[in-house]
């Protein structure tokens, strides 16, 4: 008898576990290769995942709403049922451990990486650590807590079975030794204190609105970020009049030839990719006390769910592509995200990410980076405004399409310098626009 076993797919590089949305099989169920078998979730994306081979689903081993760290065994599949049925009984397999099974380590974990204390020996993810913030634990508590995970890390399971136990009063058992070097009074045990939080009330006439799980997510990534990185943002202005002339003329066209919407977006991408390639510090991540330059330009672009909810699909080698190349994939990962068809590499090995609140009416913003990465570009909305003009016979005052960008970087990595000059470089680029370029 074949068993094959299905496992938690590593969906990206900062993340962990996923959710077990929904179980498409049961146990018995003929299943065939690529035919899906569940649906997941994540901070980034929700997804399906399909079998890896073709055979009878012996074993369901989690329960929907189950959060499952990645490489686990999540089923098991017979590939040989019909034999295995006129076949020998055979041995039971031995018990397959829920710990996760790490294939390859994630290319850049740093708050996993980071011990919460001076000399404390473990390690915790940021989900972790911000569960732990919200929660009011202390680091000398969270040191306290028995970790099911691999190596005894703790998982998220674990904090929030902590948490519960806290709130019904138990006592949770001291599993960190104490230094031989403590004194009498410092080794003396004090009593767990627990607190009992009142139900907030609210007053006047009010509506209460459950976050959705999405929601949770990213509220929780965003913590996360300026919890890792001191955020510093810059503004620049720039004159895209000759942007702006440039599409109204050939859009027409270019979607008659091409079958594509021309936004503005993958005009804002190819001036991006121009300044990394010239400021390629830009393009990187930090893992403790290294800087990994990143030289594939995989640009995130964040995008509005109609949930009212954001995701962050990434066009990979975005460099490889022309504008015709650029403008399809904007598209296509613009209408995938609205209609729910990202796949989980969709939203994975992003580089650089931009977004365009412009979009719904703003001048400018201050955005999130989108960890790991160490920077996120803002766009506005374009508006004319009467300019001042610089010309060979003086300055006049023109009317212009006028933007504002803005900048958020970590300024762990990247300094006010190489944030603004690369910000004015960005700019400059889509204030030198060619009118006269072609499609």
């Amino acid at each position: 008898m074949a068993i094959v076993e299905l496992v938690m797919p590593k969906m990206g590089e900062s993340i962990m576990e996923a959710t077990i949305l929904r179980w498409h099989k049961k146990a018995g169920d003929h299943v065939k290769v690529d035919e899906t078998v569940l649906e997941i979730a994540t901070d980034k994306v929700d997804s399906e995942v399909p079998s890896t081979a073709e055979g009878e689903i012996t074993e369901l081993l989690f329960n929907e709403n189950d959060v499952v760290p990645v490489g686990t065994v999540i089923a098991r599949i017979n590939t040989n049922a019909e034999a295995a049925a006129t076949s020998a009984p055979v041995a039971p397999a031995a018990p397959v451990s829920t710990e996760p099974k790490f294939t390859a380590a994630p290319a850049y974990t740093p708050a996993a990486e980071a011990p919460v204390s001076g000399g404390g020996a473990k390690f915790y993810s940021p989900l972790v650590l911000t569960i732990a913030q919200q929660e009011g634990i202390s680091f000398s508590d969270l040191e306290k807590i028995p970790g099911s995970g691999n190596d005894g890390r703790v998982t998220k399971r674990d904090i929030l079975q902590f948490v519960a136990d806290r709130r019904e009063g138990k006592v949770i058992p001291d599993v960190t030794p104490e230094p031989a070097t403590t004194t009498a009074a410092a080794t003396t045990r004090q009593p767990v204190v627990t607190t009992t939080v009142a139900s907030p009330t609210y007053n006047g006439n009010v509506e209460i609105i459950e976050m959705d799980r999405m929601r949770k997510l990213i509220a929780n990534h965003m913590v996360m970020s300026k919890q890792t990185s001191p955020h510093v943002t810059s503004f620049a202005e720039a004159d895209v009049t000759n942007l702006v002339k440039w599409r109204d003329r050939v859009k027409a066209d270019f979607e008659k030839r091409e079958g594509e919407k021309l936004t503005f977006t993958p005009l804002f991408i190819e001036a991006i990719i121009r300044c990394i390639k010239r400021f390629p510090l830009i393009n990187c991540s930090l893992d403790g006390d290294k800087i990994i330059i990143k030289k594939d330009i995989n640009i995130g672009m964040a995008t509005a769910l109609p949930s009212g909810n954001l995701i962050v699909p990434v066009i990979k080698n975005a460099d490889m592509l022309n504008l015709t190349g650029l403008t399809k994939q904007v598209n296509y990962m613009a209408n995938s995200a609205r209609q729910n068809k990202l796949k989980p590499e969709d939203t994975q090995s992003g580089t650089f990410t931009l977004t365009n609140v412009g979009t719904f009416g703003s001048l400018m913003g201050t955005p999130i980076i989108n960890q790991p990465q160490v920077a996120i570009l803002a766009v506005g909305a374009i508006k004319k405004r009467p300019v001042v003009i610089e010309t060979e016979e003086g300055d006049t005052i023109g009317i212009r399409h006028m933007m504002y960008l803005s900048m958020s970087y970590d300024h762990r990595i990247v300094d006010g310098s190489l944030g603004s000059t690369f910000l004015s470089a960005v700019a400059q680029e889509l204030e030198n626009f060619d009118p006269k370029r072609g499609i």
